[in-house]
């Protein structure tokens, strides 16, 4: 499960502290559009909670169902990396509870949970070999994965820089400029935040698109290679099914996050500006 933006709590306590004050410091369609923001941010949360406890409980159960093959996740991904000429490659376990399954194409290794390392399980089997089949497609030369490659640092870094150059305009507004009341840099620094997070949001995409395929190339290699019956292929799709509707339900999540933290952003310019109007008078 991916969150792209940290602070999911305050984000409640700030929509909560929004009904309380109510529509009266505020434009009424400024107003409504975050309030239908965050009636979408209940709905996304109570659906992305019932998506997370449905995968662990079929993630769970998959995991104590042994598969055909007998062999654990750890050999499983040893056997799909060697007999595609992947010995440079290494398996390693992760001690992640939620998350943890991963290749890296920096460090040149494949990472599976504790969960399914030892583990002759169907779960363990389908991690194994799809996370495989990403390395398998990094040495093929699959274009999405180049750009995946390429741009995971920018992915991982968006989502973070929100705060860090909130807080260096804020600092360049008041010991630079001595312009606090202004907040030009701080103004500045808040759209350069968002606008890397938005691209990171896009590349996410990315992402997404080589997981899936990847889960593909799986499918295919445990049906050709007889890694897995028919009745265990049904079971890889379904945990496979569940993977991606999180993952794009936390995406989702994140850009509705994204959206509120905008309105929010406008309803204090607005603020700040009919403040300075009513003085004036």
């Amino acid at each position: 499960m991916i969150n792209f933006l940290d602070g999911e709590m305050d984000v409640w306590d700030q929509i909560i502290n929004f009904f309380k004050t109510g529509q009266s410091q505020t434009s009424p369609i400024l107003y409504w559009a975050i309030v239908i923001v965050a009636g979408l941010i209940v709905i996304v949360s109570i659906f992305s909670l019932f998506i997370s406890i449905y995968l662990a409980i079929k993630y769970v159960k998959f995991n104590r169902r042994k598969n055909s093959i007998g062999l654990s996740g750890k050999d499983v991904a040893r056997k799909v990396l060697d007999d595609n000429g992947l010995q440079n490659i290494k398996v390693s376990a992760t001690g992640s509870i939620l998350f943890g399954n991963s290749y890296s194409h920096y460090f040149h290794k494949v990472r599976l949970r504790r969960l399914t390392w030892k583990k002759d399980s169907v779960t363990s089997l389908a991690m194994a070999v799809q996370k495989s089949a990403l390395a398998v497609m990094d040495k093929d030369g699959d274009p999405d994965m180049k750009a995946r490659n390429k741009l995971i640092p920018l992915i991982s870094f968006g989502p973070f820089a929100i705060i860090p150059m909130i807080i260096v305009g804020v600092i360049l507004d008041i010991f630079i400029l001595k312009m606090a009341t202004n907040g030009l840099c701080t103004a500045i620094a808040c759209g350069l935040g968002f606008a890397f997070y938005i691209f990171s949001f896009i590349l996410s995409i990315v992402v997404y698109k080589t997981e899936v395929k990847a889960q593909k190339k799986a499918y295919e290699m445990c049906k050709q290679n007889g890694y897995a019956t028919d009745e265990e292929l049904e079971l890889m799709q379904e945990l496979f099914r569940l993977y991606n509707i999180e993952y794009i339900n936390n995406m989702v999540m994140a850009m509705l996050e994204l959206i509120y933290r905008i309105l929010q952003i406008v309803l204090i310019f607005t603020s700040n500006s009919s403040s300075s109007s009513s003085s004036n008078n």
